[in-house]
């Protein structure tokens, strides 16, 4: 999964996660991008710079590892010397070390143990987060990252269904769809794009709050029966995405088990949509079906 990617995308949108994990309050103004140290020609993952001349609050280097590197530590550090040698700020720092699981941490060396002693250094295993029902949004889209690719579609629509509770701006919610999308695709390689997007398609039409602002304000017959067209449209591709997922996963199935599956209910093709990952025969989705 090209995690440097998809963690760039989400300190943009989500520019306060850093000091969610640091158990800080939100702090404003910072501004987050990648630098490039050119006597490495390397970049880091990310640095949180505060605004210019506001020398009392701290720079922060992020690094994100989902890979084992014997030499990460050595790498990371000397990234963030090199960086302070070049450019001279006059704030502190403190370096943020993300590794998806305490497994790839090597250790830091014994060299360096004096800066994660006075705080200097903070370090987090993701998949040791504590998530719950009040989790943050971007808290449960590291839980989707970090977490089992059986377990990745009831979490991307935790996810999704959570962030259109929460944030009013549709441009937002846009954002964090896509990104959950993106997620989705390194997770699910064996699903296109085309599908993953079609496994939201239909919520994002009928539960996020700009659209039923828009609709409630319009209050034109043409657009109810728009509605109603999306939400017809949003159904068939829902049959039609699970249908082509058992296949793929059971081979072909018989004309009678296709029109039970096109007479199921919306609810309960979803419910079919997570199931189908744990099925290994065409008798698990028989007795699914007889069960539903």
């Amino acid at each position: 999964m090209r995690t440097d990617t998809i963690f760039y995308q989400l300190f943009l949108i989500f520019p306060n996660l850093l000091f969610e994990l640091l158990n800080q309050p939100p702090v404003e103004g910072y501004q987050f991008s990648s630098r490039e140290i050119k006597e490495l020609a390397r970049r880091f993952d990310g640095i949180f710079l505060p605004p210019e001349g506001e020398i009392d609050r701290v720079i922060y280097f992020v690094e994100v590892q989902f890979q084992e590197k014997q030499d990460f530590w050595w790498r990371f550090l000397t990234e963030i010397f090199v960086y302070l040698g070049q450019y001279q700020p006059d704030n502190d720092w403190q370096g943020v070390a993300l590794f998806s699981t305490r497994k790839l941490d090597a250790g830091l060396p014994r060299q360096y143990q004096s800066l994660f002693d006075n705080g200097q250094i903070k370090i987090f295993y993701l998949d040791e987060l504590e998530i719950s029902e009040t989790s943050s949004i971007e808290l449960e889209i590291i839980s989707l990252i970090v977490g089992k690719d059986s377990e990745a579609i009831p979490k991307a629509k935790k996810a999704v269904t959570k962030s259109q509770e929460i944030i009013d701006n549709a441009n937002e919610q846009r954002k964090i769809l896509e990104l959950i999308q993106t997620v989705l695709v390194y997770k699910l390689n064996q699903l296109t794009r085309e599908e993953i997007e079609a496994m939201f398609t239909l919520d994002d039409l009928k539960q996020t709050r700009y659209f039923q602002d828009v609709a409630a304000d319009a209050k034109l017959e043409g657009i109810k029966e728009g509605i109603q067209e999306g939400i017809q449209e949003g159904i068939e591709k829902e049959i039609s995405l699970v249908i082509r997922l058992l296949k793929r996963k059971l081979g072909n199935l018989s004309p009678d088990l296709e029109l039970k599956i096109r007479n199921l209910s919306l609810e309960t093709l979803e419910d079919l949509g997570e199931a189908l990952l744990d099925f290994s025969s065409s008798q698990d989705l028989i007795t699914w079906l007889n069960s539903h």
